[in-house]
């Protein structure tokens, strides 16, 4: 092969390829973005799951706080001597709980009786899963149903909290398998106080 006809570039080596590769496979140019995107999805669905319970929990709290300070009327008499209707007793709830609550969603359910053989616990679910009727029309005296002084009462309140289906993944919802919006129940039991108010 004469001069002319002879490349001008050296010839590679198999040893010059081999060096390229180890260099490659030293580079840590963008190996944190590429550690980063391999733990990404499990550290957002964590970072969302705490968030979801958070709410949640402090929901409950908030509903559990609620029908505390508003039954806290119905056991001094204040409620009766109001009239206050379970219109009220549910608006009560709503205010004590905080802007959290959504009114609409509350299920108010009273029971009384002069001795605790005959009260149970109610549930917030029926046989079909869905939610069960307030105690009375909300047009109803409150007093009507929480009986006289002296007699005990156990007061039942149920929120439907739709928020549990924007967090579906952590399954809190009525649904068999756990969709659908979550139901928290709250309950306080207590012998109705003498009062001047009969």
């Amino acid at each position: 092969m004469t001069a002319a006809f002879q490349s001008s570039s050296p010839e590679k080596s198999p040893r010059g390829w081999k060096c390229n590769a180890t260099r490659w496979l030293h580079d840590s140019a963008g190996s944190t973005a590429l550690e980063f995107s391999l733990v990404a999805a499990p550290f957002f669905f964590f970072i969302f799951a705490i968030l979801g319970t958070s709410l949640y929990f402090c929901t409950n709290n908030a509903l559990d706080r609620g029908v505390q300070s508003a039954a806290r009327k119905i056991r001094t008499g204040e409620a009766k001597q109001a009239g206050a209707t379970v219109g009220d007793f549910r608006q009560s709830v709503c205010n004590e709980a905080g802007t959290g609550i959504n009114c609409n969603k509350l299920r108010v359910l009273i029971q009384s009786d002069a001795s605790w053989t005959n009260i149970t616990l109610q549930g917030c679910l029926d046989s079909k899963s869905e939610m069960v009727n307030s105690t009375g029309s909300i047009e109803e005296l409150v007093s009507d149903y929480s009986g006289d002084a002296s007699f005990v009462a156990l007061i039942t309140v149920c929120y439907e909290w739709d928020l549990a289906k924007t967090f579906s993944f952590l399954q809190l919802g009525k649904g068999s398998n756990g969709s659908g919006p979550a139901v928290m129940q709250a309950s306080t039991a207590f012998r109705i106080e003498p009062h001047p108010y009969e």
